[in-house]
């Protein structure tokens, strides 16, 4: 068989032999946007307004009935169960729009029409 590269390969990097990453190490670190040194509070928010576009979800609190969490979970299982509470509003959502758009259409035919509601 031919070789088809003349670079030495070098043996595989064991993760376990990393050394620990202290608070040492993060005090000394330094932080850049776009290649700029910036300071770690202007890293954060970078990173997080980075990573608020990627997922397009934002974190927030909130109150559900006992019964509602526990119907989701049953459905899907402790993991995911946010994902399918997520998926429902946005149906919700849709449907909400697509009665109100109903609505716009039928009082435009109406009022075409000159019919009155009563």
């Amino acid at each position: 068989m031919k070789r088809t590269s003349t670079l030495k390969t070098s043996p595989p990097v064991d993760p376990d032999a990393a050394p620990p990453l202290t608070r040492e190490f993060f005090k000394n670190a330094k932080y850049r946007v776009a290649g700029k040194e910036v300071s770690k509070a202007e890293w954060q928010k970078a990173a997080r307004a980075q990573l608020g576009e990627m997922r397009g979800k934002k974190r927030i609190s909130i109150m559900l009935d006992s019964a509602i969490i526990e119907y989701f979970k049953s459905a899907t299982g402790d993991r995911g169960y946010q994902t399918l509470i997520n998926e429902t509003l946005k149906k919700a959502m849709s449907g909400q729009a697509m009665a109100a758009e109903v609505r716009v259409v039928v009082r435009e035919e109406l009022a075409a029409y000159k019919i009155r509601r009563e």
